[in-house]
Parts: C-alpha cells; sequence; structure tokens
C-alpha cells in the first residue's frame, strides 16, 4: 500500500468520475495496484485553463479490468471516502514544488511529475493535505444552535488516514466533511440559491443558503462539487421532498403532485433554468440529476 498522485483533467478523455472511478491504460497498473487501501490525491495539469493543482483526495477500493474496453483498467474509490480541497493547491509555492518527489538530485523537476499515476511520499501527501484543507474563515450554516462548539473528534468518524510510524495521523468528521462540501459548493454558486437566484446575507454576514447533496449522503451521494447545489431553504425543502428538480439542461421541473405549482413558479428565477457554477467541471452531473429525477421527484 501507498499514497498516490493520478492526474485528472476536467476536460479528460477518459471515462473518469473522480468520486467514483479512475480509468487508466495498462502501463500504469502496478502503480494504481500499490495504491489500494490507500489514499490518492488528485492533480490537474498546470497547462489545464484556470487548473485547480492538486484538488481532492479518495481512497482506492479496487482495481479492475475495464469491462467496455480491452487493455484498460479502472481504480473504483471506496464509497464516501472522496473530498474535495477547500483550497486546491499549486503545483509550486515560494520554496519550489510542494510534492517534493518530483524533484531529482539536482534540485530540479523530473519527467515523474509529467506522469498520469506516479508514487507521493507520505510527507508529501501530509503537505498537499494540510494546505487542502485549511479552511481560514468557514461558511457556516444557519442554524438555530450555531452557538454550540464543533465537535471534530465525534464519534462518527467515517473518514480516516491511519497511518504507520512515521506518517501523520489525519481525521475527518462528519461536520467537517459537511463544513468544506458547503464552503466549496457555495463558493462555485457565489452564495446565491441556484433555484430562487437570491444572494442573502443574515445579521452575522452569513450566507442564507445551504450545500445541498443533488443523491444524498444516506443513499451513497459522495461530497464531489458536481453532486452538490446551493439552495435556500425553501428550494432545499421542495428539492429533498421531489416537489422540484432538475433535468440535464438544468430546466427546473415542479411537480405535478405539489398543492401550490403556481406558489412554487412564481419563487424561481424567471429563466426557469437553474443557476449553475462558471466551471464546467463544478456543474451538476447528469448522473446525480438522474438519481434525483428517479428516487425523489415526484412526477
Amino acid at each position: 500500500m501507498g499514497f498516490g498522485v493520478f492526474i485528472h483533467r476536467s476536460d479528460s478523455i477518459y471515462d473518469d468520475s473522480p468520486a467514483e472511478r479512475y480509468q487508466f491504460p495498462s502501463q500504469y497498473l502496478r502503480r494504481v495496484e500499490a495504491c489500494v487501501n490507500d489514499w490518492i490525491i488528485y492533480y490537474e495539469p498546470r497547462k489545464v485553463a484556470e487548473t485547480r493543482g492538486y484538488f481532492a483526495i479518495a481512497r482506492v477500493q479496487q482495481v479492475i479490468p475495464d469491462p467496455a474496453i480491452p487493455g484498460m483498467y479502472l481504480a473504483l474509490m471506496e464509497p464516501g471516502s472522496y473530498l474535495d480541497f477547500v483550497n486546491p493547491v499549486p503545483f509550486s509555492g515560494t520554496a519550489g514544488p510542494f510534492e517534493r518527489g518530483v524533484l531529482n538530485e539536482q534540485g530540479r523537476i523530473s519527467g515523474r511529475a509529467q506522469s498520469a499515476v506516479r508514487p507521493i511520499s507520505p510527507d508529501d501527501f501530509n503537505r498537499i493535505c494540510e494546505l487542502g484543507l485549511v479552511e481560514g474563515v468557514p461558511l457556516l450554516p444557519r442554524r438555530d444552535d450555531d452557538v454550540r462548539p464543533l465537535d471534530l473528534n465525534e464519534e462518527q468518524l467515517p473518514f480516516r488516514l491511519e497511518q504507520q510510524r512515521d506518517r501523520v495521523s489525519l481525521t475527518i468528521s462528519r461536520v467537517l466533511r459537511d463544513r468544506v462540501f458547503r464552503r466549496i459548493v457555495l463558493r462555485a454558486y457565489d452564495e446565491r440559491c441556484a433555484i430562487t437566484g437570491l444572494k442573502l446575507v443574515n445579521g452575522m454576514g452569513r450566507a442564507e443558503v445551504a450545500a445541498a447533496h443533488i443523491r444524498p449522503v444516506e443513499a451513497h451521494g459522495p461530497d464531489i462539487i458536481s453532486n452538490g447545489i446551493a439552495l435556500s431553504g425553501t428550494a432545499h425543502w421542495m428539492f429533498d421532498r421531489g416537489l422540484i428538480s432538475l433535468a440535464d439542461n438544468l430546466e427546473i421541473l415542479v411537480s405535478r403532485q405539489t398543492n401550490d405549482p403556481d406558489g412554487v413558479r412564481s419563487i424561481i428565477n424567471k429563466t426557469g433554468v437553474a443557476l449553475a457554477p462558471g466551471r464546467m467541471s463544478d456543474r451538476p452531473h447528469p448522473h446525480f440529476l438522474k438519481w434525483h429525477r428517479e428516487h425523489c421527484f415526484k412526477h
């Protein structure tokens, strides 16, 4: 077992879904197999426009031959392990690359930096994770019990990096995962409700929108930004109860079972289409929208 870096482009030609699978050719098989039951960092190359750099982590559960394409393989990610970074980490800082393992003996960037799959040392892994998960000023949700201190060591700990000896132990609770998810989704939507178009801030300077999962966590929905959408309270309630949903083109669908269809339509933004993040890879993925229409939406 060992840590790894998987290169993923938002415009990838491969059949990747970072929270679920990573497709790769046979030349990388041994390197990927070395990461099974351990954690990898996703990296988007610098030549990609608006690159995110190191942008997420996930745990590799198993590797299987791709049933659709001979000679290709799939690294399947452990459900619920994927987590976007609050702050994407660039390849280099003022002191050079954060991934020190790409340097050669002369301290220059070697050809290893171009490899789509490569091992990464525990020190480099932890350095990048710490930079990526620093929250700064968190975008906390509006709650009646906001004054309750956050317990980051609560009982529910589905995300745990258990290292050996020289590896630093990192534990992320469900509470912190929710905070990270909220922060990245609200940032993508500029703290604006995708259904109503409203951007409201309360007296304490907190955004009056929630980061909703399109496919809920309870139904194995991942904490990936493309499975999230920013919704105000009423819109969130209707979305969760299947009174509204979204088509693949983000057209807002209103259930025939709602008792006040005119009232529902009155709070929908005038375009009838949900607002979307500027970055294509951040937009709701059709895979998750289809799940919501099939399992939540009351047709």
